[in-house]
């Protein structure tokens, strides 16, 4: 619809995750009004991300060396490693502040639709972090839909030949302030097999 580098803008903007065609056009024109010294440091920014960054050697988060800060960092507990799918998902975890071991992360999900399988995703990797015996626990925390379920259950049967590790599965279930109603059937599903005790001796099943 426009002439030359804005359309090419607009299509290059397009093919970002989450962004549609108005979403692209509006970011596009935008650009054209923002201050020069703003698209001088979001160019930057794009060329340095390229230059400088890339993924752990050994959980696959994003980083700026071969190594995460996280793993880099002695205060973590090494015999505890959580699995995520994406680097986002680290990020979510640390702004809980409730855990204090390593991550590994995946690259992704199990999707047999999408072409994706087993040895797509960085599960090698995971298994050869387990070989030295000094991981107690694996906690498993991928996203709770088909694919993550289906990435969480190979995950259980791979790391059940090894001895002494515990396989746990990060809890999931309603949201806070939402409706039952509007519940999917893997959510609801999920927080009846997450149930805790309020009184009354323990939960049947």
């Amino acid at each position: 619809m426009y002439e030359g580098v804005v359309q090419d803008l607009i299509d290059e903007l397009g093919r970002l995750p989450g962004v549609g065609p108005k979403g692209a056009q509006r970011i596009a024109f935008h650009l054209l009004t923002a201050d020069p010294e703003d698209i001088t440091r979001l160019a930057d920014a794009l060329v340095q991300i390229r230059e400088k960054v890339s993924f752990c050697e050994v959980c696959g988060n994003v980083a700026e060396a071969q190594r995460c800060r996280i793993c880099l960092d002695p205060r973590r507990d090494t015999s505890l490693i959580c699995v995520v799918e994406q680097s986002q998902d680290v990020a979510a975890i640390e702004r809980t502040r409730e855990f204090r071991g390593r991550y590994h992360v995946l690259g992704g999900a199990i999707n047999p639709i999408g072409g994706v399988g087993p040895e797509d995703l960085r599960v090698r990797e995971l298994v050869a972090r387990l070989a030295d015996g000094q991981v107690g626990e694996v906690i498993i925390a991928t996203d709770p839909n088909l694919e993550g379920e289906a990435t969480a259950t190979y995950l259980a049967r791979m790391l059940a030949a090894f001895e002494g590790v515990r396989v746990t599965r990060l809890a999931s279930g309603l949201p806070v302030g939402g409706d039952l109603e509007y519940a999917d059937e893997v959510t609801l599903g999920r927080a009846f097999e997450g149930r805790r005790l309020l009184s009354g001796g323990a939960p049947t099943t």
